[in-house]
């Protein structure tokens, strides 16, 4: 069979640190994930990326992997060619059950591969009765939640749906899919982990499962964006408004505000509201981005209104004020 570079496949070093590991699965994650990505082979390139995560980020398969990677560089299989792995290989290593996941994605796509050697390996220890290596607490797993940004204001509920894969009875591996109900605490930022301890993969005799973390990311929504617990959200204002000054009235993620704007505003202008931003100990700051919004000349009454504005201001030069702030 042809061995299978997981190093290769998450672009990392065989000294790769498990953090290093973690990172590239996160990121390789985020760009081949079928709900996101737009290329023809995501579904089949992310079952590969999650299969090498599934072996990598475990330190019992990690070990038992780099010895086969031992034994394939002495066949010259290593960068294709057909392996051979070595006579009672499984023998002395115990494995959890296989399958980290990802959210929205089918991971008991494994390989050949994975199956012939890591599905092996554990079949050989159910079929003794438990593992050759004793108890043995279940991989963590990771996947994604995507949140709105009044989660992160307000906290809830959601319910997250996993599909993962375990062992059957006869040392296949079987996908299925299960759903948790996850709380949603308040004050969380894109990137921070949520742990589920214990909703990760079963442990072997008798021990703990693992854990699961949850990355958070906001779905995107044009009224605002995050950049730490600082968010940004764009404010139009009517001409008179930005020229006079106004109290406006701004629907934000933390609820009914009521903005004062400064007379004389421009677009492009940011006025901060301290402490508005997404909820901590140190909350974030929210920041209105402000632009013009013209009423439109569809009116005789209107475009009258336009014309005794241009009137009003016979010397205003937009062009030569756009050249002067570039001198």
């Amino acid at each position: 069979m042809e061995f299978k570079d997981y190093y290769q496949i998450l672009g990392v070093a065989t000294g790769a640190t498990a953090d290093e590991i973690k990172k590239a699965f996160r990121k390789l994650a985020r760009q081949y994930h079928p709900d996101v990505s737009k290329e023809p082979d995501a579904e089949q390139r992310m079952a590969q990326v999650n299969e090498a995560y599934t072996v990598l980020s475990d330190p019992e398969k990690r070990a038992a992997y780099d010895a086969l990677g031992a034994q394939a560089a002495a066949q010259g299989a290593r960068s294709g060619g057909d392996f051979r792995p070595p006579p009672h290989w499984d023998a002395g290593f115990a494995f959890s059950d296989a399958g980290s996941s990802y959210e929205g994605t089918d991971h008991g796509q494994y390989s050949d591969f994975f199956e012939q050697l890591f599905g092996q390996a554990a079949r050989a220890q159910r079929r003794q009765g438990a593992p050759a290596g004793g108890a043995q607490r279940g991989a963590d797993q990771h996947a994604r939640i995507e949140l709105d940004m009044a989660d992160a204001y307000h906290g809830g509920m959601r319910t997250l749906h996993l599909r993962t894969a375990h062992l059957d009875a006869g040392g296949h591996v079987v996908p299925e899919q299960r759903s948790l109900e996850v709380k949603i605490p308040k004050g969380m930022r894109e990137g921070q982990l949520i742990r589920l301890a214990g909703q990760g993969n079963p442990g072997l005799g008798g021990a703990p499962a693992g854990d699961l973390f949850l990355e958070v990311l906001f779905r995107p929504d044009p009224r605002w964006r995050a950049e730490g617990r600082d968010v940004y959200q764009p404010l139009l204002l009517a001409p008179w408004e930005a020229a006079l000054g106004a109290s406006v009235e701004v629907q934000t993620p933390a609820g009914s505000l009521e903005v004062t704007v400064p007379a004389g505003s421009h677009a492009g202008r940011k006025l901060r509201l301290k402490g508005r931003g997404i909820p901590s100990s140190t909350p974030g700051d929210l920041y209105l981005e402000l632009g013009i919004a013209l009423p439109p000349a569809d009116t005789d009454t209107a475009r009258a209104a336009w014309a005794a504005l241009g009137k009003a201001f016979p010397h205003f030069n937009p062009r030569q004020a756009q050249a002067a702030q570039g001198a």
